[in-house]
């Protein structure tokens, strides 16, 4: 008998809260799966959803649930807390989109390419800012990065809409250019949220590619950070807000940024034990690669 059907059996639907004001019935099964994927060991999901199950109430939103099953998964083991809070975490790199972008960047050079954030370029027509251009071999990739605060937002058709015709303007003129010669030229749209129907529809459609936070299924944008293991520096615990927004204007934003270039953290007023700390959390990131 799996751990969620033992639970449904022996207790009552407990409502909960969603972001989004409506309520739900709580899913152990949901919350088992989520702590399976950041890689929690078995022993460590049984003891959080025994904690949860005895501290759960109607009413309570899942937001302090996930909080409550993250704060148990950090006393237990720290890389798998990492990669649970990760979501909230890219949530935490706004207000502005600046930080999404810069760390895209990072996810891209990680897979080899030469990168460019916040390039303004010429087009055949009128001149373009891209968000990120990203380089490797024969290839080019033009991107257009949609950073939201708000999880339950979907990007709309007008976006890959309005991008197809951004870079077709700049290829036009590319291919004209004798030092893009022999480029193969790849329009992107990345968010941190997910697509609408019609907006897969249509960059299927027209050959956009279109990487969300779990979109295309299995090899979405979590996967692609996981992979690559690149930690945006918001999924550091040690750090205050503060601290965190301080580094996001310096364009540090991955914690493999903080781990080569030490001196930022020389930069901030750190006692000598919160320093040992964080960089602690860095090695414990850095030993899952």
């Amino acid at each position: 008998m799996s751990i969620e059907s033992g639970r449904s059996a022996t207790h009552p639907q407990i409502m909960v809260t969603k972001a989004s004001g409506d309520p739900e019935v709580f899913s152990f099964d949901k919350l088992e799966r989520s702590l399976r994927n950041a890689g929690a060991s078995q022993q460590n999901i049984n003891h959080i959803l025994a904690e949860i199950e005895r501290w759960i109430f109607h009413g309570i939103t899942t937001k302090m649930i996930y909080r409550k099953a993250f704060s148990l998964l950090q006393k237990q083991h720290l890389p798998s807390s990492i990669r649970y809070k990760l979501k909230s975490a890219i949530l935490e790199l706004g207000p502005s989109g600046y930080p999404f972008e810069r760390f895209i960047g990072q996810l891209m050079k990680a897979r080899g390419f030469s990168t460019q954030v916040g390039i303004v370029v010429d087009g055949s027509c009128v001149t373009h800012e891209m968000d990120v251009i990203a380089t490797k071999d024969q290839t080019q990739l033009l991107m257009e990065c949609k950073y939201s605060k708000d999880q339950g937002k979907h990007v709309s058709v007008q976006v890959p809409l309005y991008v197809r015709s951004r870079v077709n303007d700049i290829v036009q003129l590319r291919k004209s250019q004798p030092q893009f010669q022999n480029l193969n030229f790849e329009a992107w749209v990345v968010t941190n949220t997910r697509f609408s129907p019609d907006s897969i529809q249509y960059g299927t459609c027209s050959g956009l590619h279109l990487l969300g936070w779990d979109y295309p299924a299995g090899n979405g944008l979590k996967e692609m950070i996981e992979q690559l293991h690149i930690y945006p520096i918001t999924v550091l615990s040690q750090l205050s807000m503060a601290e965190k927004q301080w580094l996001l204007e310096k364009e540090v934003v991955s914690c493999s940024q903080l781990l080569e270039q030490k001196e930022w953290l020389d930069a901030l007023p750190l006692n000598p034990r919160k320093k040992k700390a964080i960089l602690r959390e860095l090695a414990e990131l850095n030993s899952t690669r």
